[in-house]
């Protein structure tokens, strides 16, 4: 019997290291979809700047993948009804994809989709993408996991396949989807990633460590490369296995050094995606449930909205709202201390900030989403609770206010707004709460169990729970980890 497969594309937007692509070239004939779900344009951490940026990726996959006889469809609606369809004008046998590890709608979806294959007798194949272990229960033995995944030969794009004979309809347009994007946006698209790392191993990642903490320098000493692997127009192993040919081929000394920092981090990306792939309910439950109802019943709408502005009297934490909200992206440590501000500060809840976050980061990546949200809310139960000064970051990572006065240009002048908290009474309070939850017997009872499923294992909290002095751990950091 032919095989006929359609490829499902989700954050996976490329041709090269591409399995579900590669198992397609070798079927009898072949199709590719994109669906532009209503589900993911309905969800509360949809912004129409992904959506623009999925757009400007698609139509040079769909040229590239057309120049090899390979059809892509970019179809509207729910995931069902779009196979139904297919099926009627391509009777696929298998469907290839990459596993995904997404928000909370993405997973049922899936389940849903697995439901759809069986009952037609559809072949639904996913292969992994990432250093996301599906199915892990516990993190010994990640580490190896990661690197040989990591390490295993890149694929090549197919030249060639035996395209299904479909009618092609035009690409939507975000108009047309009736949608808009004030922001301007990167360079999208599979090449624009090849350049975009190739650039930075090239020589921009030579200041990447002295550059990431500042808002800055991060916006050119960083890679820039969050979104392409958010929305997979390259992967994570082309990326770790082209950061490990320049540090090995390199003299500069600068270079290397950098680029080892970048390569480190790379792990932290799959490290944070794994707890949601392992423990999906951290969307929307805390890590430690003994901290539920911590903040809930004292949420402060008028609090969150003045955060939300950029208007919260604290310089560098509107400059940094405010640079976000124009551009889509921000250094690691300025989330950080967003995220800090906002949950010991402004004591708000992390699913009401983190939603509205969600929709600011192109980059936005689930998994590493509301892993950090969590993380820097102190709901982890395992994690050090790291409370940012935001005149302290000022100082440190923009000493002269260039940053501050580019992005809130009435600092300074009778119309800025006067801080709408006082500092050491917020943070005060802050700690005597969470540091008197965290020595109840319960709460440690239920750190080690946080720890023993999802904490790394080169952690200080190992997984009996047992403290251990600082100089004989190397101490799981939240900051500096990723881009």
């Amino acid at each position: 019997m032919p095989s006929t497969a359609l490829v499902w594309f989700k954050r996976d937007l490329r041709t090269r290291d591409h399995a579900p692509l590669l198992m397609a070239a070798s079927c009898d004939a072949a199709a590719a979809v994109f669906v532009i779900e209503d589900e993911w344009l309905q969800s509360p951490e949809f912004d129409p700047q992904h959506l623009d940026f999925v757009l400007a990726s698609l139509i040079p996959l769909r040229e590239a993948l057309a120049a090899r006889g390979l059809p892509l469809l970019v179809k509207v609606g729910p995931v069902l009804p779009v196979f139904d369809a297919l099926r009627k004008e391509f009777a696929f046998t298998h469907l290839f994809s990459h596993e995904e590890t997404g928000p909370g709608w993405t997973y049922q979806r899936d389940r849903d989709v697995a439901r759809w294959c069986r009952a037609r007798g559809v072949i639904w194949k996913e292969t992994p993408q990432t250093g996301v272990v599906r199915g892990l229960k516990f993190r010994t033995g990640w580490a190896g996991k990661w690197a040989a995944r990591m390490n295993g030969a890149a694929l090549s794009a197919p030249q060639a396949f035996a395209g299904a004979r479909l009618r092609m309809d035009e690409m939507p347009t975000i108009q047309s989807l009736g949608a808009s994007n004030h922001r301007t946006l990167p360079a999208a698209g599979e090449r624009a990633a090849w350049d975009v790392l190739g650039r930075f191993v090239g020589g921009g990642g030579r200041e990447y460590r002295r550059s990431l903490s500042s808002p800055l320098t991060a916006e050119e000493g960083c890679s820039r490369l969050s979104a392409h692997l958010a929305f997979g127009t390259i992967s994570m192993r082309s990326v770790h296995q082209a950061s490990e040919a320049a540090i090995a081929a390199t003299n500069d000394r600068d270079l290397a050094y950098g680029l080892r920092g970048f390569a480190g981090r790379l792990r932290w990306h799959c490290h944070f995606m794994q707890k949601l792939e392992s423990e999906p309910s951290i969307e929307f439950n805390n890590f430690a449930r003994a901290y539920d109802g911590l903040r809930e019943t004292s949420f402060s709408q008028a609090l969150f909205e003045a955060w939300c502005a950029g208007e919260t009297g604290f310089p560098m934490v509107d400059a940094c709202m405010r640079s976000l909200k124009a551009t889509g992206w921000l250094n690691f440590r300025m989330r950080a201390m967003l995220v800090s501000f906002a949950s010991y500060h402004l004591w708000l809840h992390w699913r009401e900030t983190g939603i509205f976050l969600a929709r600011q980061f192109l980059d936005f990546e689930p998994g590493i989403h509301w892993s950090q949200m969590q993380m820097q809310s102190g709901t982890t139960g395992i994690n050090t609770l790291r409370i940012y000064s935001p005149s302290k970051q000022a100082r440190d990572h923009d000493p002269a206010g260039l940053f501050v006065r580019r992005w809130v240009p009435e600092f300074g002048s009778p119309t800025y707004a006067m801080p709408i908290v006082d500092e050491q009474v917020a943070v005060k309070s802050a700690k005597d709460k969470l540091y008197g939850l965290r020595a109840k017997p319960d709460s440690k009872r239920e750190a080690s169990a946080v720890q023993q499923r999802h904490g790394s294992r080169k952690s200080g909290l190992p997984p009996s729970g047992i403290r251990v002095k600082r100089k004989d751990a190397d101490i799981e950091s939240p900051q500096l980890k990723l881009f």
